[in-house]
Parts: C-alpha cells; structure tokens; sequence
C-alpha cells in the first residue's frame, strides 16, 4: 500500500496463502494492538471519537423518540461496522510495523482513497446484515410481546421478566449472536485484507471466512475479547470506546498479518 494520499491501484492479486493461528497469536496480537495505541494515541483517540459520537447520537435519538428500548439493539449493532470505520487504524498500524512516517495528510488519504476500490461493498453488506439482525430483533420482539404494552425499556422493563420476556431475550440473543459472527468471520481477515492488496470484495470474504473456520477456537476467543471489550467500553455513556475501537482495531491488523502469507 502506498504511504502517500495517492492510492495506486496495482493488478488484481491472487488470494493470499493461508498460516494457521493460535491462541498465543490472538493474545500477541492484542498485545502489540496496545503498543500501537501507546505509540499513536492521537489516532486511536481520533478514530474512536467517531465510535463516541455515534453513541451519544443514538442516546440522544432513543431518548427524544422515547424508545429506549432499541437502544440496546442498536449500541450493540453500531460497533460491528467498526471493521468499516477502522480503515484509519489498520493504516497506522501497517505504518507502524513497516517503520513509516505517520502523518494525517496520508492517513487520511488512504482511507478516503477507499471509495473508489473494494472496501464500500463489503462495509455494504455489514450493514445490510446489521440492518437484518435488528429487523429480525424487532420481529421478535412483535412475536413474543405482542399483547404487553412496552414504551421503553425503563418504563416497562417489568415485561422483560416475564415468560415471553425471558423467552424473547434468549431469542434475540441467539440471532444476535449468529449475526455478529458472521459479520466478525468476513470481515476480521476480509477489511485488512481489502487495504493491504488489490482483490474483489467476494473472495476477501471468503478468505476471511476460510481463516475464522480452519481457526476456530483462536477465532471465537478474539470474538468474546471483542464482546468483552465493547461492554466495557460502553460505560460510562461510551466513553470507553474512545480508547477500546482503537486497541481492537490495532490488534485486527495484527490478527490479519499473522493469518496472510
């Protein structure tokens, strides 16, 4: 990838070959996605804040609109395009690993350079599969609580603790799940990868997914760091998503160039 804002789109190149990664690999890898946090923190903090932002105008949408219900719906859902929005911090990772100069110019650059390759249409897809989670979220929810009466979560939250409440909650729990590794299994290796080389969003997908299945039991330890890390970065009011996007972001880069040839 070049270091300056010209993004040079070079031929087509092949799927790479795949290495098999460990549990010591994931722990590396969040490791050294610390040190890249400590080495460039006004990036991590930069890029983060876009994660913060994003919180507080979701609070601030289910408040005025008085269904506060969905917001859990949607914190969880809005940092599973975090793949799409950590572009910025895949870069000064690869920057920071092939000794480069970091400067806001090209970081920048390299990430509005995006639209016009491959990265779009798979960040398209996240959120197509996000916006199928909370339909099928809301589905649930009509299903099981169709004859309570449920304004928002604060006011009628004693309709949770119900039968069809529990039942419901189960329910949302288990395509939450199901959507939110599927979104990880294309996207870990799949985004990285789209940065690093010149390939068609199809085949990153199925890379990524090929490295998550042949590894899957580093994979699901990084995907309950990853829901470990969001719940804790959520509070108080997201503001520790302004340190946590970053270290996860970092560490997907390393995850990525520890399963690539």
């Amino acid at each position: 990838m070049p270091s300056d804002q010209t993004v040079q789109i070079d031929a087509p190149t092949p799927p790479p070959e795949l290495r098999p990664i460990t549990e010591d690999t994931i722990k590396a890898a969040l490791r050294q996605g610390f040190a890249d946090f400590k080495a460039a923190p006004a990036y991590g903090l930069f890029f983060g804040a876009v994660y913060f932002l994003g919180g507080i105008l979701m609070w601030g949408l289910a408040t005025y609109t008085g269904h506060a219900f969905y917001l859990i719906l949607a914190a969880f859902a809005f940092p599973l395009i975090g793949p799409f929005a950590a572009i910025g911090l895949y870069e000064v990772s690869r920057r920071l690993q092939e000794g480069e100069e970091l400067d806001w110019g090209g970081v920048l650059g390299v990430v509005f350079a995006q639209k016009d390759r491959q990265i779009p249409f798979l960040g398209a897809v996240i959120v197509f599969l996000v916006m199928i989670w909370v339909l099928l979220s809301r589905i649930t929810v009509a299903l099981f609580l169709g004859n309570e009466r449920i304004v928002n979560l604060f006011s009628s939250a004693d309709v949770l603790f119900t039968l069809n409440g529990f039942a419901m909650l189960a329910v949302i729990g288990i395509v939450g799940f199901s959507v939110a590794f599927l979104i990880l299994s294309i996207s870990v290796i799949g985004m990285p990868l789209l940065l690093d080389r010149e390939m068609d969003f199809v085949t990153a997908m199925i890379t990524s997914f090929e490295v998550v299945t042949e590894n899957l039991k580093p994979m699901l330890m990084w995907a309950g760091i990853v829901v470990a890390f969001l719940v804790i970065g959520m509070l108080p009011a997201f503001l520790g998503l302004l340190v946590v996007l970053p270290i996860l972001g970092h560490a997907t880069w390393h995850i990525y160039k520890a399963a690539v040839e």
